[in-house]
């Protein structure tokens, strides 16, 4: 029964996918037109941001997002994930993580299968996280390679029911939780609780969003 289910799953979420990722850029686009004269009045140039995460089996991808950062606003040999009031983050920048709407590019990445939009969160190659004084490596969390056997998610289970500063170790167990209870309805309920938070502006609370 569960093999049924889960083959019943993977048949629906791709065509899922691409309609709702089709729908939303079109539904979008005013928004995106909107997001990029504020980006260029707060801090010039790009609007874009381009940045390499790992994907499905460890493939490497491109994702594209509106800039909500300074430029050069790390080395690129040491990607450390953003901290609560991170003073990189531009003014607009803010709005934009609190709402996830600098997401919406990735709308683009879900079209073209890299991404789904539920799933583990696409990391960074040798990405690192600041735990106190230490910088560990998140290839050393357990879990984290196990998080790439299925694609990457615009939302997920612990995007959406961990605060945004939780330890990744954390993460990752929710994460792989989703990839053993993940179905077409829950996907559907968490794809409705992203629209709630952002709704609320909370993606970025450091406590409960939903």
């Amino acid at each position: 029964m569960r093999r049924h289910s889960f083959w019943h799953f993977n048949f629906l979420k791709r065509p899922f996918d691409i309609f709702l990722s089709l729908m939303g850029i079109i539904l979008s686009s005013p928004l995106w037109l909107i997001m990029a004269v504020l980006i260029l009045i707060d801090d010039g140039w790009p609007i874009f941001y381009f940045q390499e995460r790992v994907g499905k089996g460890g493939q490497i991808f491109k994702v594209i997002k509106f800039r909500t950062m300074i430029r050069e606003a790390e080395r690129p040999e040491e990607p450390v994930q953003a901290t609560e009031n991170d003073p990189r983050v531009t003014r607009v920048g803010r709005i934009l993580r609190r709402t996830a709407l600098d997401e919406l590019p990735q709308l683009l990445n879900i079209f073209l299968g890299k991404m789904s939009f539920v799933g583990p969160r696409a990391l960074r190659p040798q990405e690192r996280e600041v735990m106190g004084d230490k910088i560990i490596s998140l290839n050393d969390i357990p879990g984290y390679h196990q998080r790439h056997q299925v694609l990457p998610g615009l939302t997920g289970l612990a995007q959406v029911y961990l605060p945004a500063d939780a330890p990744r170790r954390k993460k990752f167990k929710y994460d792989l939780l989703y990839i053993r209870r993940q179905s077409f309805w829950l996907d559907l309920k968490l794809i409705v609780l992203s629209f709630w938070i952002t709704f609320r502006a909370r993606w970025e609370s450091r406590e409960k969003k939903v």
